[in-house]
């Protein structure tokens, strides 16, 4: 990757866990190109979590934010805008949690106050950070806003339960503010489907292991590490991608193209010969 892609640019990095988070390795690969930036997370996650090691790695201040509320939201980008002394050049959304994933509780017997908390929690803080900046004026013109997704929002993934249709409505918001921040401010909104990865939250879902296995063996260039996506996602930050908006761009070895893969075929063969 070239150097200092992202130099003198300021941002807002949402969701920083610990060193299996992709936004872990977005804050490290930012830092690495010229950026400096707010991390934040809720205050469970910043007394669970490592952040506090990442921030003085980056030499960055970390901001306790719940993005579901839009009075902590508003808190942080006026704090954000305060420190930096003006306006900022890019956010990452790297937020999702189910609570009917975490208690295995089966799509067809879900939990609907659970389910409001998903999408509260996995969609509708995107649109509530994307209100807050765009009604604080507080991105600069060619800004970029990524969100992390997954291709369970397009097809039916067993285990991932009620979290393939907060991805649907992430995207959807995606496109329907980026129409209007691109139209008004020229700020780019655009979301990343990214393969399988074994972080803390995704961990949580049932048969990762398999899942992971099975998209490996389907993607001709195999999985997307955690840190292949931070690369990915500081070129959508950069102005190499400045008339890139409104898309869902996947970040999947090309999985989400597939039918079925020679390797697949063959490993049904064995698995049939097998049986026998």
């Amino acid at each position: 990757m070239a150097e200092n892609l992202l130099k003198g640019k300021k941002g807002i990095i949402f969701g920083a866990l610990n060193d299996k988070s992709i936004a872990w390795k977005v804050a490290e690969k930012a830092h690495e190109q010229g950026a400096w930036f707010i991390l934040s997370n809720t205050g469970v996650a910043i007394r669970m979590g490592t952040i506090n090691e990442l921030a003085g790695k980056t030499g960055s201040m970390v901001i306790e934010a719940d993005a579901t509320s839009t009075e902590d939201l508003r808190s942080l980008f006026e704090k954000t805008l305060q420190h930096f002394d003006g306006k900022i050049d890019f956010v990452l959304h790297s937020i999702g949690m189910s609570p009917n994933v975490r208690k295995e509780i089966p799509y067809t017997d879900i939990n609907y106050p659970n389910f409001s908390k998903t999408l509260d929690i996995s969609s509708l803080s995107f649109h509530k950070i994307l209100q807050t900046a765009y009604h604080m004026d507080a991105i600069n013109e060619w800004g970029s806003v990524v969100a992390l997704t997954y291709v369970a929002a397009q097809r039916t993934l067993a285990g991932y339960n009620d979290m393939g249709d907060a991805k649907a409505l992430l995207e959807s918001i995606a496109r329907s503010f980026g129409y209007v921040y691109g139209r008004d401010r020229k700020v780019r909104v655009n979301t990343v489907s990214q393969s399988p990865t074994p972080t803390t939250a995704g961990s949580g879902v049932s048969g990762i292991d398999a899942l992971m296995d099975f998209s490996e063996r389907m993607s001709p260039l195999g999985n997307a590490t955690a840190e292949e996506a931070a690369d990915y996602i500081i070129l959508l930050f950069s102005d190499l991608t400045r008339k890139v908006t409104m898309q869902n761009l996947y970040h999947d070895g090309g999985f989400s193209s597939m039918g079925m893969s020679q390797r697949a075929i063959e490993q049904y063969q064995k698995s049939f010969e097998d049986c026998k």
